[in-house]
Formats: structure tokens, C-alpha cells, sequence
């Protein structure tokens, strides 16, 4: 196969377009399409952005894009070493270990205090007045108890039971991740639902189009577009490279190179 560099400068030439021309068409700094055409792509700053940088460019000199990608995967690329990421301390056994280096609390040692005793004593002889009234008491007539229990009963008013508050429902949660590209120049995209799951979609998107699921993943091409997920806008930088996204129904979380979708 003929060299991927001067396989875009043909298509350039046939076009009569310059570096110029590409440069303001697709958003790719100069230096970086001439990196591209002299395959000196060490100046590019990774692999999946001369990935990315090859699809754009051969799809704006009307060639098909994925053969030049595999190409470059063959006489390019080495594996991928797998990410190696450091084991979280436990939590749980930095508390334990906390809480047996604290010293046992101390209680107060002695015999009572002469208040404690006071109150004692003023505490017995209150019990023992109780019980004097209690017995003198006992002469009164039962009528008398009687009538005092009905008076009671008269003027005390009826309680109404109380009906508990009433619960507002709860809003019900999202189930389904939503989100939406309206590209403002022919941009390439790649959706997919997940680590291992069958790509959603994969091409240049020249329009604005929308996509459903439990879980999304996007590999953006360009930062000229504009992007929402779950019905909000998702604010992108102004960068010379492809920018991933990973939305749920709950969150919406950057992207690193390495974890996106055809990357």
C-alpha cells in the first residue's frame, strides 16, 4: 500500500487545496497536517489523536478513512501496556486501628459526695410523707372516689386520633442516559454502550443527531460541537484534540484517551 502521508497529499493536490485550505476546513493546526503528510507522527501528540487527525483529514479529500486507520494501527502502533492503578488504603482498618489507640476513658473514683448524700436524705424523707398521706387518705368513702373519677371524666375533652402526614411521592429516577450532537462542521463521531458492547455508531455527523441507553460512551472528533447530555449542556474546551465522554443517568464523566469508544 502506498504511504499514508502521500496518500493525502495526492487527494490534496487533486482537490488544489493547500495546507491553508485543510487547516481552516478542519480545525487541525498546520504543523500537524504536514506531520501527517511527512508521516512524522512522534510531532502529533498521540495515538489516538493521529488516529483522529487521519479520519478528518481523509474525509475532507473524499477518501475513505478506515483503511488509512488500519494502516496506521499495523505499521505504527505497538500494544497497549495495561494500566496498572493503585490499591485504595482500607478505610475501615485505619478507624479500628484509631479508636484502639485512644485511651479508655476515665470515670470519676472516690465515695459519694456530701451533696449526693444531702439529696439522699431529702429523697427519703419526701417518700416517707408520700406514704403518711397515702394511708390517711384510705378513710375517704368510695362516693366520694367515684364522684371525683366522673368529674374527671366529664371535663376531660375526647382526643381525636392524629392521622399521619401524608408523604409526598418521590420523583422518580432516570433510568435511561440521553444525549445529543449538533456538530457545527462534519465531525467525527463514535458512540458505543459500554466496555465490550457492539459500537452505536461510528462516522462523521454533519448534523445534529441524538442517542438512548443505560450507558453511552463518545469519542468526539471535534470541540466545535455542541453536546447534551441528559437534557443539559455540556461545556467543551476549545481543544486541538478529540475530547470522550461517559454518561449514565446520574453523571456525566470526562473521558481519558486510552478508554474511548474506536480509539
Amino acid at each position: 500500500m502506498p504511504p499514508i502521508g502521500e496518500t493525502l497529499r495526492q487527494a490534496r493536490t487533486r482537490h488544489e487545496l493547500d495546507i491553508a485550505d485543510v487547516a481552516e476546513r478542519t480545525k487541525i493546526r498546520a504543523k500537524y497536517l504536514r506531520a501527517l503528510e511527512n508521516e512524522e507522527f512522534s510531532v502529533l501528540p498521540g495515538s489516538t489523536t493521529v488516529r483522529s487527525f487521519i479520519r478528518t483529514y481523509a474525509e475532507l479529500v473524499g477518501l475513505d478513512p478506515h483503511p488509512l486507520v488500519e494502516q496506521y494501527r499495523v505499521e505504527h502502533e505497538a500494544p497497549e501496556e495495561a494500566e496498572v492503578l493503585p490499591a485504595a488504603p482500607a478505610r475501615g482498618s485505619e478507624r479500628r486501628e484509631r479508636r484502639e489507640r485512644r485511651p479508655p476513658p476515665s470515670g470519676p473514683r472516690g465515695g459519694p459526695s456530701p451533696l449526693a448524700l444531702a439529696g439522699a436524705a431529702v429523697l427519703a424523707v419526701l417518700v416517707l410523707l408520700a406514704v403518711i398521706g397515702l394511708i390517711g387518705g384510705g378513710e375517704e368513702g368510695d362516693g366520694d372516689k367515684a364522684g371525683t373519677q366522673a368529674e374527671r371524666t366529664e371535663t376531660t375533652p375526647r382526643e381525636r386520633p392524629r392521622r399521619p402526614p401524608k408523604r409526598r411521592p418521590r420523583p422518580a429516577r432516570r433510568s435511561v442516559a440521553t444525549m445529543r450532537v449538533a456538530p457545527a462542521v462534519p465531525t467525527y463521531v463514535c458512540v458505543d454502550n459500554g466496555p465490550g458492547t457492539t459500537i452505536v455508531f461510528e462516522g462523521t455527523l454533519d448534523s445534529s443527531r441524538g442517542f438512548r441507553g443505560k450507558r453511552l460512551r463518545l469519542n468526539l472528533g471535534k470541540t466545535s460541537a455542541k453536546l447534551t447530555a441528559n437534557g443539559r449542556a455540556v461545556a467543551l474546551e476549545p481543544l486541538p484534540t478529540p475530547v470522550g465522554y461517559d454518561v449514565t443517568p446520574s453523571r456525566v464523566k470526562p473521558l481519558p484517551a486510552g478508554r474511548r469508544p474506536c480509539a
